[in-house]
């Protein structure tokens, strides 16, 4: 309960919270007040200070200065619809305030538009943490250490940490009904009371809440996102903490701040300090390789330069370079290959590139420098599968970049964002239908890799690829070439050579992901799984397997000409093509059907 008070000793004006229900127990007070103070020692900015905290009729109260603002429930009256990005700065603002509790060992437990103070200037404080009642405080813990021994001490800790795990939990969760509740201007579930549709949804109850299509604002796809997923059916895909909430929508409010230079404004700080990616373990003596190779053919040291996926992108963010340009007076278009980018820097450039990349394995722990290396070798079988599908006369080093640099987003997200990278990762695996059923019962949908970058990051993986590659100089042509198809529309004729190329890409990268997913197995251990022969689980999989392996090949069939069978040759070659470093040819052309266009050579593109 919160009351509005005045105090006749100082004729100051406070606001009360007290406890729902009157502690009736022995030692509840007690304990209430040893929670609440305790609570009442942080000091942050977005926590309400308590002016008092004591006991009236048996009833505790902890009191807050009203002349820091008034309640959010009040300002809603005043402005009942304000806008999306308001609203987020002031969820953002009670976030920071939860972060900072729960890292302090303290939980509101009642999060409530009534508990939550705010001034003029739209600065959100946090009132009476700790104050719902629970009285289960440090006291409750004493007692059963003096009662039961030392002994039971670790018991004891595990308990508080569960059960304050669980209470910053619903703290969270209810930040995301506060949420819906700002953005949409009615009550989710048609209940007023935030601790009530707390209990409604998962994992306490079955219910969960989306954000209606209809609303006093439009709602950017980016936010929908992560409103929904605070609420999800779902508690794998909730927000696990304060912070990583907080980080969602703080990316969201900076790419809307900054526009169209938000994806690259999140990444400029991060490629100045630790680069693009980091280096290949031993690159510094494959160059000095490299450099004694001044009678080969360029073409042959691209080759081997394009093993690095750093070094490569190096060179191309050097000669695109507003500056290189500006000063190699022949370079009027983008360099979109490595063989024309040696020729401009020379082998002394290429060596000065290579000393500029930061070593392997950069700031990553060793789990993410692993996981960073098994996508590096993903983005290359997708890269060695275009080259393999390559309509007749096109450039095999430039189908290769743009299918690789289709995954550039992907590879910034997993070296410079690798935890958020994991958690896109999770919400994009498909899920039990029903968290109680068996093994083998129907699954939904993970969520696509756009919504659940929305949902972590608060912005799209591809549009920060997109922006790092315009801020290299790559040019329109290749910003479009790297752009995959969406994978939920028709793959349309191409109109040129620009279309071949990105739906050649795009088709390599499908069939990549279709046989990581038929067979996730085979990627990880480079071997199938095993299923035992002739069951009825077995051959279930291997339809599954084979249908979902077929996929590219029939939405590309048109456009390129692919069959089942020159996919299986181009991915077989691409896997070889890893693991012995050796150059790609086109599949064999009988494999093919008959694509809608004429194939005319691209050659000018590099």
């Amino acid at each position: 309960m919160v009351w509005l008070v005045n105090d006749p000793r100082t004729q100051q004006q406070l606001v009360l919270t007290l406890p729902r229900e009157q502690p009736v127990e022995p030692g509840a007070v007690e304990n209430w007040l040893v929670q609440v103070r305790q609570a009442a020692r942080l000091a942050h900015p977005h926590l309400a200070q308590a002016v008092e905290v004591a006991v009236q009729e048996h009833w505790p109260y902890v009191a807050v200065d009203r002349s820091h603002g008034v309640l959010l429930s009040e300002r809603l009256v005043e402005n009942p619809h304000p806008s999306p990005l308001e609203v987020v700065g002031w969820v953002c603002q009670v976030l920071e305030g939860l972060a900072f509790a729960h890292d302090s060992g303290s939980a509101h437990h009642d999060l409530q538009l009534h508990s939550l103070q705010i001034s003029e200037a739209g600065r959100v404080r946090l009132m009476a943490l700790g104050s719902s009642g629970a009285g289960g405080g440090s006291s409750h813990s004493s007692t059963i250490l003096s009662a039961r021994g030392a002994d039971r001490a670790s018991l004891v800790e595990a308990d508080a940490l569960r059960a304050h795990r669980e209470a910053a939990g619903r703290d969270v969760l209810a930040c995301g009904v506060l949420l819906h509740r700002l953005l949409s201007g009615v009550w989710p579930l048609e209940e007023s009371d935030i601790r009530k549709v707390v209990r409604r949804l998962a994992p306490l109850g079955q219910d969960f809440i989306r954000l209606p299509w209809s609303g006093p604002h439009p709602i950017p796809e980016a936010l929908r996102a992560i409103a929904n997923r605070s609420t999800s059916s779902q508690p794998t895909q909730h927000y696990v903490n304060a912070r990583s909430f907080l980080r969602a929508l703080q990316g969201w409010m900076d790419a809307e701040a900054l526009g169209s230079d938000g994806p690259l404004e999140l990444m400029l700080d991060r490629l100045r300090t630790v680069g693009v990616l980091p280096a290949g373990l031993g690159i510094s003596s494959r160059v000095e390789r490299l450099a004694g190779m001044d009678g080969q053919h360029t073409e042959e040291i691209a080759h081997h330069i394009l093993q690095d996926m750093a070094l490569s992108f190096e060179l191309l963010r050097e000669v695109n370079s507003s500056h290189l340009q500006g000063t190699q007076g022949a370079v009027t278009a983008p360099v979109l290959t490595i063989r024309r980018a040696i020729a401009l820097v020379g082998l002394n450039g290429v060596r000065r590139a290579a000393n500029a990349l930061r070593q392997w394995p950069g700031p990553l722990s060793e789990a993410h420098a692993k996981s960073l290396r098994a996508l590096m070798d993903r983005v290359r079988l997708a890269g060695y599968t275009a080259q393999a599908l390559r309509p007749p006369g096109y450039d095999g080093e430039v189908v290769y970049l743009v299918a690789v640099l289709q995954n550039l987003g992907r590879l910034l997200a997993q070296y410079h964002f690798p935890d958020e990278f994991e958690q896109i990762g999770r919400l994009m695996q498909a899920l039990p239908a029903d968290p109680e059923a068996k093994p083998d019962a129907p699954t939904r949908a993970g969520w696509s890799e756009s919504e659940a970058s929305f949902a972590v990051l608060g912005i799209d993986i591809e549009a920060i690829g997109a922006a790092v590659a315009r801020h290299w100089g790559l040019g329109e042509e290749m910003l479009h070439m790297i752009r995959c198809l969406p994978k939920d529309r028709p793959v349309r004729a191409p109109e040129g050579d620009i279309d071949v190329l990105r739906i050649t890409a795009s088709a390599a990268n499908e069939a990549v992901d279709a046989m990581l997913a038929s067979e996730p197995d085979r990627h990880a251990r480079g071997m199938p799984a095993v299923t035992p022969a002739g069951s009825a689980a077995a051959k279930a999989a291997a339809a599954k397997a084979t249908a979902t392996r077929n996929l590219p090949a029939q939405r590309y069939a048109k456009t390129l000409g692919l069959t089942p069978r020159s996919v299986q040759e181009a991915l077989a070659t691409a896997m070889e093509a890893v693991r012995s470093g050796a150059p790609v040819q086109s599949v064999d052309l009988s494999n093919r059907g008959e694509p809608d266009h004429s194939a005319r050579p691209a050659t000018a593109l590099g």
